[in-house]
């Protein structure tokens, strides 16, 4: 197997080290308050500290690290209150994406999404609450996507990053992936029937129900 292309430029390297930490925050690689040392993190992906600092910048900027006076960075920690908070905005986001995708979705489309629908019910009855997390985040993904709404796209890729922990710890509560199954299901049909009112209506009701989770 070839070995990863080094970055050549700072620019590069930059974007190399932010790329893969991005990526370990948002798989769980790096937990919630863990410290991030520059000089470890450098040595780790073959860049300068320059480059881990700037990274870590622009991280903080997304909401993934936060920089402790004194003490360096480490991962976000993001409250239940925060998470309902960010919540109660995908509502807002999330329910336009699903209205205007109701709309815009081509017959392919719409049928993809009933085939997410399929494997969701299958994960569920299968007893696979990561599987069916993951289903879960790409039906999301492609509503977002088929909206053609790309400033709703790039803000909820922003607060969806941020809800990671609250995510795999939802997706794991037991009986939890059976009682959201209903609320996705009706969100495919509303889209599939092509009624932007209730494709809205049935993602509000959605993530209403992710608070009341979040919440318990």
């Amino acid at each position: 197997m070839p070995k990863e292309a080094r970055p050549t430029t700072g620019e590069q390297a930059k974007q190399h080290a932010l790329t893969k930490l991005r990526q370990a925050i948002l798989h769980g690689e790096m937990a919630p308050a863990q410290r991030l040392v520059e000089n470890e993190l450098a040595e780790q992906f073959g860049v300068t500290r320059a480059s881990i600092r700037a990274a870590l910048i622009d991280l903080e900027g997304q909401g993934l690290v936060e920089r402790i006076r004194n003490r360096g960075s480490r991962v976000r920690v993001v409250t239940v209150e925060e998470a309902v908070a960010i919540t109660e905005c995908r509502m807002v986001l999330e329910g336009l994406c699903a209205s205007k995708a109701a709309v815009a979705a081509s017959d392919e489309q719409l049928q993809e999404l009933a085939d997410l629908g399929v494997a969701m019910e299958k994960a569920v009855a299968d007893g696979e609450p990561v599987t069916y997390s993951d289903l879960n985040h790409r039906l999301h993904e492609r509503i977002r996507l088929i909206s053609g709404q790309r400033t709703a796209v790039e803000l909820l890729e922003r607060l969806n990053a941020q809800l990671v922990r609250h995510r795999f710890q939802l997706a794991l509560r037991p009986g939890r992936p059976q009682q959201s199954l209903s609320e996705h299901l009706a969100m495919i049909d509303a889209i599939r029937a092509r009624d932007p009112q209730a494709a809205e209506a049935a993602v509000r009701a959605h993530l209403a129900g992710v608070i009341e989770a979040l919440q318990d």
